[in-house]
């Protein structure tokens, strides 16, 4: 079984390494967005880059549309049944297309949020397959997700 393992970069992907442990077992790679922090993972891991979106960005439109094909290509070129993301932004278009593409989509809320949904949580919420909080508070917001602890 393939597995993508998909999240943009800083705590989010924090996040997803603490999940690799449990794929590794499986073929997998791993979608982030190109930074400093996230370069590094060429040297141990299949990884696909996209562009960072920050929402404050001038160029943030453009970035949006370049992610989506990208995302579109990665999906095809590597066909996983399977991606697992801890967000934010940048991945939603992996999350949508995959699920489109009859993928399961497991999702896991991001650590930061405590009290409040992220906005990738409460888009991808509507279509994952498995939705994980590491809050238990945010179980008013997602009332099917599942509560299993924290990643850290």
């Amino acid at each position: 079984m393939k597995i993508c393992l998909v999240s943009s970069t800083g705590g989010h992907l924090i996040e997803l390494k603490k999940i690799i442990p449990a794929v590794e077992e499986h073929e997998f790679f791993l979608v982030t967005e190109q930074s400093e922090m996230s370069i590094e993972l060429k040297k141990q891991f299949k990884v696909y880059f996209l562009v960072q979106q920050e929402r404050k960005n001038l160029f943030l439109i453009k970035n949006i549309v370049i992610n989506f094909f990208k995302s579109i290509g990665i999906l095809v070129k590597e066909n996983p049944k399977v991606i697992i993301s801890t967000g934010a932004g940048a991945v939603f278009p992996i999350c949508l297309f995959g699920k489109l593409l009859g993928k399961k989509i497991v999702y896991v809320e991001s650590f930061a949020k405590v009290n409040s949904p992220s906005l990738t949580g409460k888009l991808v919420y509507k279509f994952a397959d498995e939705f994980y909080i590491q809050w238990e508070s945010l179980e008013k917001f997602y009332p099917k997700a599942k509560y299993r602890g924290s990643l850290y």
